[in-house]
């Protein structure tokens, strides 16, 4: 059985339990140290898990974990794919309440993959990531998530040629948000690609429709500090390169760092002073069978090289690393269901040439596709 079909297989028998996202999500609470999302903080999660189906259960979600943050808040993320019930939830919902753009942008993104041939299909598959701003929104407000296209289907690698691949995903992000063109952003935006060397990837492409306008972007796989130093360099990012080269160079001292990654915020008039950094210990594949899977030791070095860093929340640091957990057999109305825990990653983010916050991304995975 190939994921696909696994994932409509967990969708039918989540169906029918019922109930929504929120509902199911509450059974999770006493797998979800208060020290990483308080009482107050987990019911908001809830509350806007409420919004979707059960069956969004069947794809992978998550928290965003600020470990430099003492308040016990999290963001929540979620999967979607095109041709499932999700999809259809939110199709109807769009078609019900032409108000919620939310359910209107999942919609119009779904249509360019749905179409026979689709470019984007072809890149990206049928899958899309929704970030919601939930402990970092402290104001309560009610804001439009932050979505994001993986290509997966046909990776984006540097110095490959494939500068239409990034501009059908730029555009694809655009026009399902609603936003117009901007050539300069989509100029940009190549630019960062065509800076790229060769054995780097483009891991994400992403926006946010409530901040203020830009693209995205996580670009992984440099060798070393020389090779992304002089990839910043390029791109025109603002920021102190030494400072990027110190920092990394300190966890380096600390922990074996296999590659490196970036986050960098494309806009019409270049790129943003801040940076996100990936420190990658474990090299992870899209396409590898086990890519959710981790050993329950594999990511103690990094938390140990975490734990010198006086901005990193102590208490934090030790919920989360009892987080990845063996996959666990849980037992419902319709039957047996697997439940995996793990790390995504873990991202430094600099900013006024300054480490100023550490982020660690987990996540769930719920599966009723067991042998009988």
């Amino acid at each position: 059985m190939d994921i696909d079909e696994a994932v409509a297989l967990t969708q039918d028998r989540l169906a029918e339990e019922g109930g929504t996202m929120g509902a199911l999500l509450g059974h999770f609470r006493n797998r979800v140290s208060p020290i990483l999302i308080g009482d107050p903080e987990w019911e908001r999660i809830l509350e806007c898990a409420s919004g979707f189906p059960v069956t969004t259960g069947a794809l992978p979600f998550g928290f965003e974990l600020p470990l430099h943050e003492r308040r016990p808040e999290a963001d929540f993320g979620v999967s979607l794919a095109s041709g499932t019930r999700t999809a259809a939830f939110f199709r109807d919902r769009a078609r019900a309440d032409e108000t919620d753009e939310t359910a209107k942008a999942i919609t119009r993104l779904f249509g360019q993959m749905d179409t026979e041939c689709s470019p984007l299909r072809d890149i990206a598959g049928r899958k899309v990531m929704l970030e919601f701003d939930i402990g970092s929104a402290r104001d309560g407000g009610r804001t439009r998530p932050g979505m994001f296209l993986r290509p997966g289907e046909r990776p984006i690698i540097g110095a490959s040629g494939q500068v239409k691949d990034v501009g059908v995903l730029v555009d694809a992000l655009v026009s399902c948000t609603g936003w117009e063109k901007n050539a300069a952003e989509r100029e940009n935006v190549e630019r960062a690609y065509l800076a790229q060397p060769g054995d780097t990837r483009m891991d994400s492409f992403g926006v946010f429709p409530s901040r203020s306008r830009s693209i995205r972007l996580a670009i992984m796989g440099f060798k070393g500090e020389q090779e992304l130093g002089a990839y910043l360099e390029r791109t025109g990012w603002p920021g102190d390169i030494s400072a990027v080269d110190a920092l990394i160079s300190r966890f380096r001292e600390r922990v074996n760092i296999v590659r490196t990654g970036v986050n960098i915020d494309v806009r019409a008039e270049g790129v943003g002073p801040t940076l996100g950094l990936t420190l990658i210990v474990k090299q992870r594949y899209t396409k590898n069978a086990r890519y959710w899977l981790d050993g329950l030791t594999d990511w103690d070095p990094f938390l140990e090289a975490l734990s010198h860093e006086d901005l990193v929340v102590p208490e934090k640091l030790a919920a989360l690393a009892v987080w990845v957990s063996k996959p666990t057999t849980l037992f419902a109305r319709s039957g047996r269901y697997v439940l995996l825990r793990g790390i995504h990653h873990i991202k430094v983010v600099v900013s006024e040439n300054r480490l100023r916050k550490v982020k660690a991304y987990v996540f769930m995975v719920l599966s009723g596709a067991l042998p009988s």
